[in-house]
């Protein structure tokens, strides 16, 4: 019998949000978030829900959850890899 995953591959950069697209955004690192901040991620435009502990790289982690209207589930990333949107 013959299994295959049929999900979707994704490439390492894919997981990285793209700084170069929004040059001049800080990071979640840099700048203090709280939930219902807008913020962008590499899944896209995002709202925090949480604010958790740090990863072992000291970063926080984050509980972020899309805003493309279709995802419903939150996810987790961390704040060295999400721009905060400028005010």
């Amino acid at each position: 019998m013959h299994h295959s995953n049929s999900s979707r591959r994704l490439r390492p950069e894919e997981l990285l949000v793209d700084r170069e697209e929004h040059e001049g955004w800080p990071t979640a690192e840099e700048v203090p978030v709280a939930p219902g901040d807008r913020v962008k991620c590499a899944g896209g435009d995002a709202e925090v829900v949480r604010v958790l502990g740090k990863t072992s790289e000291g970063a926080r982690v984050l509980e972020l959850k899309l805003m493309d209207g279709v995802t419903k589930a939150p996810f987790f990333a961390s704040a060295a890899n999400v721009l905060v949107v400028p005010a």
